[in-house]
């Protein structure tokens, strides 16, 4: 039952609403989002994403933004490539 009793303190300590959901973090001052991620009894707090940044998008507008999909696509070897135009 500790582990009951350390998940409860961490959820209220961090605010979150439960295990595996992520939450913003307007606060911090360099992550964006934050997720207490649990398998088992082995529980953990991680701190992702960079403060201020937007995604590209479905249609991206800029130069910059077309570079940094494409570049995302060809880092992930994702799968629906965007089309070069």
């Amino acid at each position: 039952m500790a582990h009951e009793n350390r998940r409860a303190a961490l959820l209220k300590k961090h605010g979150l609403k439960g295990v595996n959901k992520p939450k913003r973090t307007p606060d911090h001052k360099t992550k964006s989002h934050m997720v207490l991620a649990a398998e088992g009894h082995t529980m953990k707090l991680i701190r992702f994403g960079q403060q201020g940044v937007r995604g590209a998008g479905k249609n991206p507008t800029s130069a910059k933004d077309k570079a940094r999909k494409k570049s995302y696509y060809a880092r992930h070897n994702a799968q629906g490539k965007p089309t070069s135009k």
